[in-house]
């Protein structure tokens, strides 16, 4: 056979791509196995997530010389704490070699057995001749075919999915420890009873006060400065608009114009000057409206701004103006959340103020 027809009957189509489908049916169950590890374990039969109790004890000193004993539990997520399998193909290798020897070998000989003999006279010289002829003959014929098949496949574990370490990582924002139980004690250890306990109790209570004020007024501030910014938002908002109508105005004059540009582009630096003072002011204008509680009042009597028609004219900021409704309605939230910080920043430093008292009292 020819060495050519020694490959003609072989299938290469399956035999490359045979194991490349295994091997995306093998992505897919592992994939499978990844999810359905990941629902049983990470999750319950309610869809909820399955979490494990962490307890923890610690110790904390106050100021007046007592200490806190107290027992805190943390709830921590399943799956944060235990190796997610996920397994996937990286790589797949495929090796086929084959090798066709054809080899073909003959000799040829014959046996064959003649004698001949005789003898001639040369005068005094007699001459005697013997002699055999032999033949032999041998065939041989040898082949070789051998064939090499090799798949290499390639695994890790690629950790965590993405999407996962994501829902992970919002979990863990808000997983802070809760506390089950707080005890007293004094520095020895020891129960606290009669007047030192109910002095501890009314200074515990006071921290925790202080505690809940402390954070009231770190978001009443932030909500304060939320409405700073939208003053000056829309502000500057109304301020474009007056720029650009000027800035139309003075390019509109010809040649023989230039006072009447010269006239708009001065009220155009005048009214961004006067309007960016009242943005860079209002940080201290608004606790003197809170102090004296002028939230109610028209947002033209508080600033006395200018403003711009439509010939390029100044004229006092009023309701016309396109923004002052937003503007009034954006000031009056700032007056209402400065009176909102004021009124807590007062009673924390009140309490601050009885922690303090309590405590020198002995």
């Amino acid at each position: 056979m020819a060495i050519a027809e020694q490959f003609a009957g072989l299938k290469m189509d399956q035999l490359i791509g045979g194991p490349l489908t295994a091997a995306a049916d093998a992505s897919t169950l592992l994939a499978n196995s990844t999810a359905e590890f990941i629902n049983r374990v990470g999750f319950d039969k309610d869809g909820k997530v399955r979490t494990v109790a962490f307890s923890y004890h610690t110790r904390s000193v106050n100021d007046d010389g007592t200490s806190n004993f107290e027992t805190m539990k943390v709830d921590v997520p399943m799956l944060a704490i235990v190796p997610i399998p996920n397994l996937q193909i990286d790589e797949v290798n495929i090796l086929f070699d084959m090798e066709v020897k054809q080899s073909e070998k003959s000799e040829k000989s014959m046996d064959l057995g003649a004698s001949l003999s005789g003898s001639v006279n040369f005068g005094i010289i007699k001459v005697s001749v013997t002699g055999s002829v032999s033949a032999h003959s041998t065939n041989t014929r040898s082949s070789d075919n051998s064939a090499k098949y090799h798949v290499d496949v390639r695994a890790t574990n690629h950790g965590i999915p993405e999407g996962l370490a994501r829902v992970l990582d919002m979990m863990a924002v808000n997983l802070n420890p809760a506390l089950v139980s707080s005890t007293l004690k004094d520095n020895n250890g020891q129960e606290l009873a009669g007047s030192a306990k109910e002095r501890a109790e009314h200074l515990k209570s006071l921290r925790q006060e202080i505690s809940v004020l402390e954070s009231k007024v770190n978001a009443s501030k932030n909500a304060l400065d939320t409405t700073l910014k939208n003053v000056r938002r829309i502000a500057n908002q109304q301020l474009q608009i007056y720029v650009m109508n000027l800035t139309k105005l003075a390019n509109s004059r010809t040649e023989n114009e230039d006072a009447e540009a010269e006239k708009y582009l001065n009220a155009k630096d005048e009214i961004v000057i006067e309007w960016n003072n009242f943005m860079e002011n209002l940080q201290s204008n608004i606790p003197s409206f809170a102090a004296n509680n002028q939230e109610e009042e028209e947002f033209s009597t508080l600033y006395k701004l200018q403003a711009i028609n439509k010939e390029g004219a100044k004229v006092a900021y009023s309701s016309s103006e396109t923004m002052y409704n937003d503007l009034s309605t954006a000031n009056k939230a700032a007056i209402q959340a400065q009176k909102n910080a004021d009124t807590l920043e007062a009673a924390l430093l009140e309490k601050q103020t009885e922690y303090s008292n309590t405590i020198s009292k002995r």
